[in-house]
């Protein structure tokens, strides 16, 4: 009996688990535990989970600290979402693949199979000439042909000159998609990663490019459920819990918060890099110094609160050389009629101008593109300086085991595939959880 005993003892210690950082990677790894049955403890500074995708309210609306949108290919974050108890069906209103650049440029995926469906998007596609077309198709068979892997990295614009994407191709399609992707300039974006997402978008199942937008605000869509499925199995999740230092020890890791210290037996520290960096500086040195070599690309929303009964001709289109590069029609997705999201991602010249002369600009834009006469009742200008990566070629990213063997790495900047996405956050966050249980079985 009494072996029997130490043997519950140690995997109950084992199970203590702590988790800094209630967003997207956080949560995802939290939820994988939760799910073996380890027990977990999620620290979150804020007051609400969802990292830098999270919900808030404003004059009484809600909104998203940023508008996102998910892939059909995203698969882990769908799974989970799904798993905590989500319905995807009514929480998304899902789109066939289509980009739409109001007056200049218009692909929308027929459904047909991938990568067919693709194929006769670009030869239909209108705004380009018929050799544009063309080119444009050849260029995704020989893409299909290298089974979407490059022998050596180089910047997208490097890739598209090199299989002579012309400069209205790259403009109107591959620019556009770079940028929404990678959330960083063409001539400083990896071509391989930009691969990685065009391989599992539109060479696998048609489905796999659907355009998934949320009908609910970003923290309650995964975290906020997360949270209740940890705590029936016996987690915690503890808001405005801000960590305030990190011990290694022999038997554990350290956890001190303005609430005293606690001891647990792993740690993943699913935190911004910037918070990653100031908490592992004298523990995990050589991570710390594979963040600190990340450059960083911001991005900006403009929410605008019309009278009710003004629209977009779409849920989502672009706009071609304008400021605004996507907006979101929320009513026609969340039924908050009125309410138009305009998105500008990566650097660029919108960041020499203040909040109210780019809302201004975005208010001027709607006019001349739609005939949009009213007055906003209330404009929002969210601008995350620090929003993602800069996804350049060849980066180094810290990976999710360090040098320390109690302490693993979750966040959508950490080693993969993919770019700054919820997907890549996710992914990151399911591998943390993978390493623990390994650590677990090895006991």
């Amino acid at each position: 009996m009494a072996g029997i005993q130490n043997v519950a003892d140690e995997l109950k210690a084992f199970s203590n688990i702590a988790i800094i950082g209630g967003g997207y990677a956080g949560m995802a790894a939290a939820v994988e535990l939760a799910a073996r049955g380890i027990t977990v403890t999620v620290f979150e500074s804020a007051k609400q989970l969802g990292g830098r995708a999270r919900g808030l309210v404003y004059n009484d609306t809600q909104l998203d600290n940023g508008q996102h949108l998910l892939l059909g290919c995203y698969r882990e974050t769908l799974r989970l979402i799904e798993l905590v108890g989500g319905n995807l069906e009514q929480d998304f209103l899902r789109l066939p693949l289509q980009l739409d650049l109001h007056g200049q440029f218009s692909l929308k995926a027929p459904r047909l199979p991938a990568p067919l469906h693709l194929l006769v998007a670009l030869l239909r596609a209108q705004g380009l000439t018929w050799r544009e077309r063309i080119k444009a198709a050849r260029f995704m068979l020989t893409l299909r042909r290298m089974n979407f892997h490059l022998a050596h990295d180089m910047t997208v614009s490097a890739l598209l000159a090199q299989h002579g994407q012309d400069a209205n191709l790259s403009r109107k399609l591959w620019e556009p998609l770079c940028i929404a992707a990678l959330n960083t300039p063409i001539h400083k974006a990896s071509a391989q990663v930009l691969l990685n997402v065009l391989r599992d978008a539109l060479n696998q199942s048609r489905s796999d490019s659907d355009m998934l937008l949320p009908r609910i605000d970003f923290t309650a869509l995964f975290p906020q459920r997360a949270a209740t499925f940890i705590e029936q199995r016996g987690g915690k999740v503890l808001l405005s819990t801000r960590v305030e230092k990190i011990e290694l020890h022999d038997d554990g890791v350290a956890i001190t918060t303005t609430h005293g210290t606690q001891i647990f037996s792993q740690l993943i520290c699913a935190t911004s890099p910037n918070i990653a960096a100031k908490l592992l500086s004298e523990i995990a040195p050589d991570s710390v110094a594979k963040i600190a070599a990340l450059e960083q690309q911001p991005i900006y929303t403009v929410y605008l609160q019309y009278p009710a009964h003004v629209r977009l001709p779409c849920p989502m289109l672009g706009l071609h050389q304008r400021a605004s590069q996507w907006l979101f029609d929320k009513g026609q997705i969340a039924h908050q009629h009125g309410l138009i999201a305009s998105v500008i991602s990566a650097e660029g010249l919108h960041q020499n101008l203040s909040q109210d002369e780019l809302a201004q600009k975005i208010i001027e834009e709607l006019h001349q593109e739609f005939g949009i006469v009213d007055t906003p009742l209330w404009v929002k200008v969210i601008a995350e300086k620090r929003a993602t990566f800069c996804c350049s070629p060849n980066l180094q990213r810290p990976t999710q085991a360090t040098a320390a063997v109690r302490l693993f790495l979750a966040g959508d900047y950490t080693a993969g595939d993919y770019p700054a996405t919820l997907e890549g956050a996710v992914i990151s966050g399911i591998r943390c959880a993978a390493l623990v249980f390994d650590v677990a079985n090895k006991r």
